[in-house]
């Protein structure tokens, strides 16, 4: 087991993905000092809220068991105290149990790392194709052109740039291995593309996970 201070926020994180985060909680500025003054890389544990939201001494209600550690990029200081953040996401993790005896959660948690799987060719293909048709349906298809050719990094930024709920995103960052996400991507894929050409859901560009604030 190994302890992780937590950030709980309103978004999933993923191995390999980027997320600019703006610390402006005492709580949180206070587990900043705290990781800082140990050992670099510096990080800290991202999990998405279940219930409750960001911001406020008792706004987290519960939280999701799974979630992925954060190694801090870049790092500014501001003079009030304020962090501006650059964190890229390293390696999923499932919670044991969580410390509530200091001013910000911290964590007994057990790393999940990402079995070695061979992942047939037609599932990356049939995924890369959708996620193609996909921006193409929303106007972006500029996003085609940064597609990782590795199957695994090309199942994470599916899972964090495709417009949909929290809880489906979740989802995604639960399922044990890189095969079977890639196959729940392909269900998610063709729902939300039916949504958008059946003019269902508004049409908006894809984009990677945005700025976070606490």
């Amino acid at each position: 087991m190994f302890v992780l201070p937590l950030f709980p926020l309103g978004t999933v994180l993923f191995p390999g993905l980027p997320l600019p985060l703006h610390v402006f909680e005492p709580r949180y500025r206070t587990l900043m000092v705290d990781v800082m003054a140990g050992p670099q890389p510096w990080s800290f544990g991202v999990i998405a809220i279940r219930e409750g939201h960001e911001v406020g001494s008792d706004s987290v209600r519960s939280l999701y068991d799974v979630g992925c550690s954060a190694v801090i990029q870049q790092v500014e200081q501001f003079p009030d105290g304020r962090y501006a953040l650059l964190l890229v996401g390293d390696r999923r993790f499932r919670v044991r149990h969580v410390d509530e005896s200091s001013l910000y959660l911290q964590a007994e948690v057990q790393f999940l790392d990402e079995p070695a799987v061979v992942v047939p060719d037609d599932v990356a293909a049939t995924v890369r194709q959708q996620f193609s048709d996909y921006c193409e349906a929303l106007g972006a298809s500029t996003m085609r052109a940064t597609l990782p050719d590795d199957a695994t990094q090309l199942s994470n930024l599916v899972a964090a740039t495709m417009m949909i709920p929290l809880g489906d995103r979740q989802t995604l960052l639960e399922v044990p291995d890189t095969t079977q996400r890639l196959q729940a991507e392909t269900g998610l894929l063709s729902r939300e593309l039916a949504l958008i050409r059946s003019g269902t859901i508004p049409v908006a560009q894809p984009r990677l996970p945005p700025h976070s604030q606490n």
